[in-house]
């Protein structure tokens, strides 16, 4: 027996294909690829599960007419010293190099299947597999054996490694270990401590674990960092760890830093300790740390020789925006890119420490974007695509040879002694020890539409436009990648197909307009003769000339198809088991219809440019049909037919009263009549962030989450329809549903977990949240609170004052309700503001709260301001209280306010590192009339559409390398430590810490047409026009939305079920 069963890429394409019982899912699926004309994927079955290859389709008991989806991934490619492992785009994972470092993984293949990620030790992987399960491979010693603890092993969130073992955080913040036991295998002895876990850092041979109340917990190494005793009373509230190869440094909320380890490591601060404060980032070479102060200075510490002593060059270290590091075991060295674009180094003169050679190229040219490192040399991406090298010439230093070829440099990739540049047409030029992938001549040939180049120690991987890869450098270690080769290709058949057809107008409709034939297919059924019933609502008025002839062209095409249905085998590839005779049936017959209209037409370039135009306005203007559809058939029936007729991918229906329709309800549920209009809501894409993960509510209702696997939405998925809103704390999201529920996922003692309260959960109207918790104010204005007790989640001592209230705002640790009569209710954290008492008869007829991390300002009725909370965050503004009068709009860094008055001018107040002071831009603030704000600096557009910033440097504080650019500027957001602004123009400048999205130029030339741009701490994803993402910044904060790119590719604008212009 077989059924059919219709397959959907996330981007609305759809194929329909019979199948077997008795087939398995394998073979299914390689079918189901060459109909979409898309290379390796997963199956997604109707429950939102990925579909087990080696099962049947029996096995799954899919039923006929049940809709899977294809989920394409780009290939991601992780290295350990002599070997590469990369996953494929259907989750499974090819591997190459030296087989005892892991470059063989033939024993474990079959369990390398829907993999999320990878990690490597020195010679061993680790990947996290998509129901939470690891599997490991390489060297036994060194992680590669992970059996002993592998009942553990579930619901795996991270993977972090040393050297010689590996560390996993499990679901409920739990750790797992396995290796070497001296290099962090063994976490015995501290496994009781091992309690909510957030996130791990590791050095050479040990681990430290930040927990959610901001301890740390350390093993491993005791000589490497292993053992913090000595500063455990310390390290309270840390919010990040760097290190280097055998000590740690970890960053306070009030920029002041703890250190430990191997002292000559730099694991004593102690000859600095004074200077270090108001720390802003940290970078490390082997024996060395440098800290970026708010003032753009530098502090460091640690081995001369690798770079712990910046003395030489310190008064030219202003203005610091970012730091890079080169380095061995041998010495290392730092390089400091400023401001004004230019680049002061420091170290050992054999690792790149010496630019003087090349100073004068860095200075008459400056605005250096990008500076990358191999272990003995540094190379610059200067603003006008040129390079320029510096250090050991044996390790990259010297490019002279190819210098003529460095041209249009878009990025720059680095092995242990060679450079690889990525440019603007696709090629790529190398340099450096051969041995490293220094020479890439043997497949130059092959290096054509290049798209990502990734690096080991000892050889480059380059991933092509087509999804293919071509590796190069020393072959026993990672440049060889031939005995894989056929796993690593992603062929794509329409590539193959329509690959020599530029001229025709098949050829245009591949290059330019990939959707053409899906909204010509959609365009014919909606033109089809309707027929009436329950749902009829005919068309109104004439469709116009234009419009007319649209129809007869794509009757045309569909008498075309017709003819040739019933002798012609699919254009395509001629594969078997797929339906004939019906235009619903795949791209595949669209594609040929094109194909057969082009050779009918004298001047197929004039023709295509007609024919999209037609299509464009055929599918514009065609907002109305009429279905069939019977009182048992469900709603999702309708509105399957519905997407076809009106030509889009997704979205809800809404009944005549405004109510969306519950999908599996059947018609006679819904009370729908007959005669009725019904509309197809297709809302644009709308795009939440914790700090380390992205949601983003799709056009049906349904939500999309990527980064953090522990934010991520899969227990909560089946329950997400019909999301309204999505709201984030630190490391959790809470939906509003559209009947006023709530759903909730992440971390559970982050808000992540709503359960206690969810009965109370329902007509809900907004959410509100701190770091740690959420509040949500209900219909009757009440309040519901639930997540850390201590951060807000706990309202009762006030629980019986929270009525009537209009808006919520929070701090870190508390809220701030402000009611109907402009009074204002505060619960939570003392020192974040919960406790509003001091200021309690000044808090009348409040219009507006904004908050920093610690304090709050309320804006009243008359202009004024009343500030309480921690007096450093702005919780005091008695210094600048006689200036705050018509008071418009407050913005807040972490530790500072900054208020826009009615005539246009600022007033800052709070600490003055983090944007407190802007007396040195006061002359510049007039016409303001928007600000943003980062961790520790402001930026506002004026109203000629520059933009002033000011606070701390390496937050964005200073815009003066990009301020030529930075024209017409219509949006700015921001990240922890970077802006990115929209420009008029759609396209987008970003400025700020380059590991926070600060740097854009690895996607600057998809960033056209922008829309809107959203943030989590430490990247950004932009909406483009067409309604795809482009993400840039860390990518395990939401930089990389590879997983989930299909699902982002093809959100429609709003559309209607109805032509409003002849209502």
């Amino acid at each position: 027996m077989a059924i059919s069963v219709e397959v959907a890429l996330l981007s609305g394409k759809t194929a329909t294909l019979k199948a077997n019982l008795d087939e398995e899912v394998a073979a299914f699926k390689l079918r189901a690829e060459t109909a979409l004309g898309v290379g390796k994927g997963q199956l997604v079955g109707p429950s939102g599960s990925f579909l087990d290859a080696s099962s049947t389709i029996r096995d799954l008991q899919l039923q006929d007419g049940d809709s899977l989806t294809y989920h394409v991934c780009k290939l991601q490619v992780k290295a350990s010293r002599q070997a590469v492992a990369a996953i494929l785009g259907d989750g499974s994972v090819a591997t190459w190099g030296d087989a005892d470092a892991g470059g063989d993984s033939g024993a474990v293949q079959h369990q390398l299947k829907n993999v999320q990620q990878i990690q490597a030790s020195e010679v061993a992987f680790a990947a996290l597999v998509g129901g939470g399960s690891v599997v490991t491979w390489g060297d036994a010693d060194c992680g590669g054996d992970s059996s002993a603890v592998q009942e553990q092993l579930k619901n795996v969130r991270l993977i972090q490694a040393t050297y010689r073992a590996f560390a996993a955080i499990v679901g409920d913040g739990s750790i797992v270990t396995w290796g070497d036991a001296e290099d962090g295998g063994d976490s015995s002895a501290v496994q009781d401590q091992l309690k909510n876990v957030q996130q791990i850092q590791a050095n050479y041979r040990s681990f430290a674990a930040i927990l959610c109340d901001g301890s740390v917990v350390t093993w491993g190494g005791s000589d490497c960092g292993g053992n913090s005793i000595a500063v455990q009373s310390q390290l309270k509230n840390v919010q990040q760890i760097q290190a280097s190869l055998s000590a740690f440094a970890a960053l306070l909320p009030d920029g002041s830093v703890v250190t430990w380890g191997d002292a000559s490591s730099g694991g004593d601060s102690s000859a600095v300790q004074d200077q270090l404060k108001n720390v802003e980032q940290i970078q490390a070479t082997y024996r060395a740390f440098a800290a970026i102060i708010g003032d753009g200075s530098i502090v460091t510490w640690g081995d001369a020789k690798f770079g712990g002593d910046c003395s030489g060059v310190q008064d030219q270290l202003k203005n610091v925006q970012r730091i890079q590091a080169c380095s061995d075991a041998h010495g290392g060295a730092f390089a400091a890119l400023l401001g004004d674009g230019s680049v002061v180094t420091w170290g050992g003169a054999e690792y790149g420490g010496d630019s003087d050679a090349v100073q004068d190229q860095l200075k008459n040219l400056r605005n250096v974007q990008q500076v990358m490192a191999s272990k003995h040399a540094f190379a610059a991406i200067l603003s006008n695509g040129s390079v320029v090298t510096w250090g050991d010439a044996d390790c990259g230093g010297e490019s002279s040879a190819v210098q003529e070829q460095l041209k249009d440099v878009q990025q720059i990739q680095a092995s242990w002694s060679a450079f690889a540049a990525l440019l603007q047409d696709g090629a790529v030029v190398t340099w450096g020890d051969a041995g490293c992938g220094g020479d890439c001549s043997a497949v130059r040939g092959q290096l054509k539409n290049v798209q990502q180049i990734h690096a080991s120690d000892y050889a480059f991987v380059a991933v092509l436009g087509d999804g293919s890869v071509v590796t190069w450098g020393d072959a026993d270690l990672g440049g060889d990648s031939s005995a894989v080769q056929q796993q690593l290709k992603r062929g794509s058949i329409a590539r193959e197909a329509f690959g020599g057809c530029k001229d025709t107008l098949v050829g245009e409709a591949v290059r330019l307009l990939p959707r053409l034939a899906t909204l010509i297919l959609h365009t014919v059924e909606a033109f089809r003769p309707l027929k009436s019933g329950p749902l009829r609502r005919p068309y109104k008025g004439a469709l116009g000339k234009r419009q007319e002839e649209m129809k007869r062209r794509l009757k045309e095409l569909e008498s075309c198809i017709k003819k040739q249905q019933a002798s012609e085998e699919k254009y395509c590839d001629g594969s078997k088991g797929q339906e004939s005779g019906s235009i619903r049936e795949v791209d595949g017959t669209s594609w040929r219809a094109l194909r057969l209209a082009d050779s009918r037409l004298e001047d197929p370039e004039k023709e295509n440019t007609k024919l999209r135009e037609n299509v464009e306005e055929a599918v514009e203007q065609a907002e109305a049909a009429t279905v069939q559809a019977g009182l048992d058939d469900e709603v999702n029936a309708v509105r399957s037919q519905a997407l076809i007729a009106l030509g889009v991918s997704t979205g809800r229906l809404v009944d005549p009263s405004g109510v969306v329709l519950d999908a599996s309800a059947l018609i006679k549920d819904s009370k729908i009549q007959s005669g009725d209009t019904l509309t197809l809501h297709v809302s644009k894409v709308q795009v939440q962030s914790s700090n380390s993960a992205l949601a983003a509510i799709l056009g049906d209702g349904s939500v999309v989450t990527w980064g953090d696997a522990a934010c991520q939405s899969g227990a909560a998925q089946d329950q997400l329809k019909n999301v309204q809103q999505i709201h984030s704390s630190g490391e959790a999201f809470a939906a509003i549903l559209s009947d006023g529920s709530v759903v909730t996922w992440g971390k559970a003692d982050c808000g992540g977990d709503s359960s206690a309260g969810q009965d109370q959960l329902k007509n809900v109207q907004q959410i509100q949240s701190s770091h740690d918790a959420f509040a949500a104010i209900l219909g009757n204005g009440s309040v519901v609170t639930w997540g850390d007790d201590e951060a807000g989640g706990d309202s009762s001592a006030v629980q019986d004052q929270l009525k009537n209230v209009q808006q919520i705002q929070a701090t870190y640790g508390a809220f701030a309700a402000i009611l109907g009569d402009g009074s204002v209710v505060t619960w939570g954290a003392t020192a974040s503001g919960g406790d509003s008492s001091s200021v309690q008869d000044q808090l009348k007829n409040v219009q507006h709260i904004q908050a920093s991390r610690f304090a709050f300002a309320a804006i009243l009725g008359d202009g004024t301001v009343v500030t309480w909370g921690d007096q450093h965050c702005g919780g005091d503004s008695c210094g600048v209280q006689f200036r705050l009068k018509s008071v418009q709009h407050i913005q807040a860094t972490d530790k500072a306010f900054a208020a826009i008055l009615g005539d246009e001018s600022i007033v800052t107040w709070g600490d003055p590192f983090r944007g407190g002071d802007s007396s040195a831009v006061h002359d510049q603030l007039k016409n303001v009339q928007q600000i943003q704000a980062t961790y520790g600096a402001f930026a506002a557009i004026l109203g000629d559409g520059s933009v002033v910033t000011w606070g701390a440097t390496a937050s964005g504080g200073d815009s003066s390398s990009v301020q030529d650019q930075l024209k017409n500027v219509q949006h700015i957001q921001a990240s922890r430590f970077a802006f990115a602004a929209i420009l008029g123009d759609g396209t987008v400048v970003t400025w700020g810490d380059q590991h926070c999205g600060g740097d854009s130029c690895g996607v600057q030339f998809r960033l056209k047409s922008v829309q809107h741009i959203q943030a989590t701490d430490k990247a950004f994803a932009a909406i483009l026009g067409d309604e795809s993402i482009v993400t840039w910044g860390d990518p395990f904060r939401g930089g990389d939305s590879s997983a989930v790119h299909g699902a982002e590719e093809d959100w429609e604008p709003q559309i209607r079920w109805r032509d409003e212009r002849y209502e």
